[in-house]
């Protein structure tokens, strides 16, 4: 397993895995805006790897986009289909590669790649692998999908459960950031982690989180990642909030993390993006002349 962080790795491991196929190319888009990688799409059926894109039916703002892109693929000869309109929104990004699976918090766009925290996990487990291309073929084809591997979290199949499971079993601290914490559920889990000693702290938006939990905004990047470290050997990454909607109504995907060192690499971002967020407080110090004061920042 190998953990992909933005924006440090960039779009590299995707192109380096696209551009080495030889089997088999799935790719799960939300939003797209990346020419060497839908050249790199090109260039695979080109010498003979099947690419098979599964695109949203809608993104807020951005349907014609989507409408163009799929026109592209198929004059590159990618097989195309679109997500169904049963759920809100199709929102996981996932990417299966030969015997490689991508899951992805950030989209194939610039933004989320370039100017934004983010992170994203490359496993070759064979039944991760196995679930999540049941998944795509299963959301391809408009069918019906049952979770074969708990490890994949698949909104709104098995999200609330599995991860409700993994924040409650928490038994020294919780890392999370998060894009839009509202799930009254989830918060009242937090709080009972919290009463029992469980030291909690979220960097991102969470509008009401009960008192003692730490609230950080994302500093000098952009934030784009829903992601939970566990006592620092365990992690989630996906592309669900801890929010009602994306938690029952959507699709969404992510994965748990056993490998502890990958989880320790959250946590280790997730330390120094909580520094680089530290609030600030302004104290007036007075002058030597005694006649004006200035102002002296300090870390509280």
């Amino acid at each position: 397993m190998k953990l992909l962080v933005q924006p440090d790795d960039g779009i590299a491991p995707l192109l380096k895995a696209v551009r080495s196929a030889t089997d088999s190319i799935r790719i799960v888009i939300f939003r797209f805006d990346l020419p060497e990688l839908e050249e790199a799409l090109a260039k695979a059926v080109a010498r003979g790897v099947p690419v098979h894109a599964l695109i949203a039916n809608t993104n807020r703002g951005g349907e014609k986009r989507l409408r163009k892109l799929e026109q592209r693929l198929l004059e590159a000869g990618v097989k195309v289909a679109r997500t169904a309109d049963d759920l809100a929104r199709y929102h996981g990004k996932m990417m299966i590669v030969d015997k490689a699976l991508f899951v992805l918090g950030f989209n194939y766009t610039r933004l989320d790649i370039e100017r934004s925290r983010s992170f994203g996990i490359m496993a070759s487990d064979g039944r991760l692998v196995k679930a999540a291309t049941e998944l795509f073929e299963c959301d391809a084809n408009r069918q019906p999908y049952k979770p074969s591997d708990e490890r994949l979290v698949v909104s709104p199949e098995n999200a609330r459960e599995v991860l409700e499971k993994f924040i409650t079993g928490a038994k020294r601290s919780l890392c999370i950031y998060e894009m839009n914490l509202g799930d009254r559920r989830m918060v009242k889990l937090l709080q009972e982690r919290l009463k029992a000693g469980i030291e909690v702290r979220v960097i991102g938006k969470a509008p009401k989180l009960p008192e003692g939990i730490g609230l950080r905004k994302m500093a000098k990047v952009r934030l784009h990642s829903r992601a939970i470290v566990r006592d620092g050997n365990r992690a989630f990454v996906g592309s669900q909030s801890l929010r009602r909607n994306e938690l029952d109504n959507r699709r969404e995907v992510g994965v748990i993390i056993t490998d502890t060192r990958i989880a320790s690499r959250i946590q280790k971002s997730f330390e120094e993006d909580w520094e680089n967020a530290k609030p600030k407080q302004e104290v007036e110090v007075p002058e030597t002349n005694g006649k004006s004061k200035s102002k002296l920042t300090l870390a509280s």
